[in-house]
């Protein structure tokens, strides 16, 4: 057994998510694949993954031993490219996940100036609302709004953002405009599914006191565009960030409620599991990301 290809391919399984797509990305037939991570399994004597028909995930050991072998398999390549005086040449497979208002409306320029200023890099861009597990999916990095999640994770603040409330002209002369947060408790409010204080908006006084108000209302969705766009049909009040409101209130589409209280702000962080060496292609992205906020 070639332990160090035994090893990849062990690694490949889990951050592909399964047999069949470890072999496509490798080259190798799934037989291959599995071949390769049972004769590992019989050198440790240790069962590495667990196995059903639908899917795959790795045993607490076999998480552990991933983490490892990420790492020296990560410290051999680096040692081998150094030796051709390539060590720190961005390359290879990027697999990044973004919030889908986020990219779709701030990232996607900058996604696409990031690939023409590294074309030996390809993007593998997965869109979710959702903190993302980094391990199940096969991630890299993320870029999150907010919340960082509760894995042992290194974040780099690249930005933030500020959350307003907004409605269209024709809610507000049906249903009467809110002058204080707490006006708000009457009115037809959108809850966002993925928020981290649940049904809670919360707003600042003039003293930067911090005011939670209690909202309710019949829609809740787990996509900020949505909720924008049925604020703009007449439908309530929505809460959300700067970069998917503004636009719509520049516009006249929406109307910028309680404009007198503080907006709450939420850093928006780059984040990448913990590691004693960060690859190239990571550092590339996060610098270069970190530089194109700083510059908007």
């Amino acid at each position: 057994m070639d332990r160090f290809e035994a090893m990849r391919v062990f690694c490949s399984v889990i951050e592909a998510g399964g047999f069949a797509a470890a072999a496509d990305q490798m080259g190798l037939s799934t037989s291959a694949v599995s071949r390769h991570v049972a004769q590992l399994e019989a050198h440790l004597n240790v069962c590495l993954l667990n196995r059903t028909t639908r899917r795959m995930s790795p045993t607490a050991e076999g998480f552990a031993y991933f983490e490892r072998c990420t790492q020296l398999l990560a410290d051999l390549e680096e040692a081998e490219a150094s030796v051709a005086g390539e060590a720190r040449r961005p390359r290879g497979r990027l697999r990044l996940t973004a919030s889908i208002a986020l990219a779709v409306l701030r990232l996607a320029p900058a996604f696409a100036a990031f690939s023409q200023a590294h074309p030996e890099i390809t993007l593998d861009i997965v869109l979710s609302d959702k903190v993302a597990d980094f391990t199940e999916e096969g991630l890299d990095l993320a870029i999150r709004v907010g919340r960082v999640g509760s894995e042992n994770v290194v974040a780099r603040q690249i930005g933030e953002t500020a959350l307003l409330a907004a409605a269209a002209p024709a809610y507000l002369a049906r249903a009467g405009t809110p002058l204080v947060p707490d006006d708000l408790t009457r009115h037809a409010c959108f809850a966002y599914a993925f928020s981290a204080t649940g049904n809670h908006w919360e707003f600042e006084d003039s003293r930067g006191e911090a005011l939670s108000v209690r909202i309710g209302g019949a829609i809740k969705a787990n996509n900020g565009m949505l909720l924008a766009q049925m604020a703009v049909a007449g439908s309530g009040i929505v809460y959300g960030p700067c970069f998917i409101l503004l636009p719509l209130i520049e516009r006249g589409l929406l109307v910028h409620l309680l404009p007198d209280w503080g907006a709450k702000r939420l850093p928006i962080h780059v984040v990448y599991p913990t590691r004693r060496h960060l690859s190239a292609k990571v550092q590339a992205m996060t610098g270069f990301l970190a530089q194109w906020f700083a510059n908007q």
